[in-house]
């Protein structure tokens, strides 16, 4: 997760006196806290200037939630998400937390909330929840076929892999290479079109790597992000080799966007990647940090992906939960 959004904020409000002041520091809370919270989901319209838009392209909005809590002040920046086969969703936070709900559907598929929400520490190798901030901010996440759930931390650059039972993680493998401070390792997603130990590890830089438990990792031919502004911070695998893709920008005039793009064959060198659709959220669509993106097949079989926003513990920002339905072009 980028912090120079405040180093930004302050620049521009020494140009223009009507700019707003950088987000206030983040709320501390004694760990361990939870696990069972109460969580208050509140929709959200695709587009509050036209209620009645329902798409964007080829992808069909499925519903959207704003989620806060009055029982704990850690229900904040969550920066990425993976939805399981019975439908629970598990996220992760730059604080070092492990949320968990399942997902809320109504009669039409949409997605109206969650239920059954807990809030937890991850715990490092001492089964002790992790402390300070190069220790615990957690970015991205896969759960393997395995079981294994891997997760990627910027700062102290680092995947640890959990196994199941609760067990204590141990280090994975990771890519062998220097990443910028705070601009490392923010999408995970499983690879088993590669193989069942198989995951891609992408940077924020826009790098993707192949990586393997039982091995090395190799670098995947780059992909053009949507223009220099926009970050890489979540990755999805679907649909044999094809991945989605997570981008996101900030800057303190337009505000947070973001672009999903579906991708054929990341990994083939000649001919170049191809995107196969794409769709940006800007301008007056309903938009924040989005940092988390998971896919899943809806009742009909079709491709649904759901993104989830970090709101980086700031009082201007919003923990958004939203999911659409891919109607792929004929």
């Amino acid at each position: 997760m980028r912090k120079h959004w405040g180093a930004l904020l302050s620049l521009v409000v020494a140009a223009c006196a009507s700019a707003p002041a950088a987000p206030p520091p983040p709320p501390t809370e004694a760990r361990p806290f939870g696990p069972e919270v109460e969580v208050i989901s509140t929709p959200v319209p695709l587009n509050p200037s036209d209620p009645k838009q329902e798409k964007i392209g080829n992808f069909v909005y499925a519903g959207g939630v704003q989620l806060t809590s009055n029982q704990t002040g850690q229900l904040h920046g969550l920066s990425d998400l993976k939805i399981l086969p019975d439908g629970t969703l598990v996220a992760i936070s730059d604080e070092g937390s492990l949320f968990k709900a399942k997902l809320k559907l109504d009669g039409h598929e949409r997605l109206v909330g969650l239920d059954e929400a807990t809030l937890e520490s991850l715990k490092g190798p001492d089964g002790k929840g992790l402390e300070g901030k190069d220790e615990s901010d957690a970015e991205g996440m896969a759960f393997m076929p395995s079981g294994d759930m891997l997760v990627s931390f910027e700062r102290d650059d680092r995947i640890w892999r959990y196994p199941p039972a609760n067990l204590p993680p141990v280090v994975a493998t990771k890519p062998q290479t220097l990443f910028s401070f705070n601009e490392g390792m923010e999408a995970l997603s499983p690879y088993p079109v590669a193989g069942a130990d198989a995951y891609l590890v992408g940077s924020e830089e826009g790098d993707i790597w192949l990586c393997r438990l039982g091995g090395g990792c190799a670098s995947a031919p780059a992909l053009t992000p949507p223009g220099l502004e926009y970050g890489l911070t979540g990755i999805a695998a679907f649909d044999g080799p094809a991945i989605a893709l997570l981008y996101r920008a900030y800057d303190p005039i337009r505000g947070s966007r973001a672009e999903v793009r579906f991708v054929r064959e990341p990994l083939r060198a000649k001919p170049a990647p191809q995107i196969i659709d794409s769709f940006r959220i800007d301008g007056a669509l309903t938009r924040d940090n989005f940092e988390g993106l998971a896919i899943v097949r809806n009742s009909k079989g079709g491709t649904r992906l759901y993104i989830l926003s970090d709101d980086n513990f700031s009082a201007t920002q919003r923990t958004l939960l939203m999911a659409f339905d891919w109607v792929p072009p004929k």
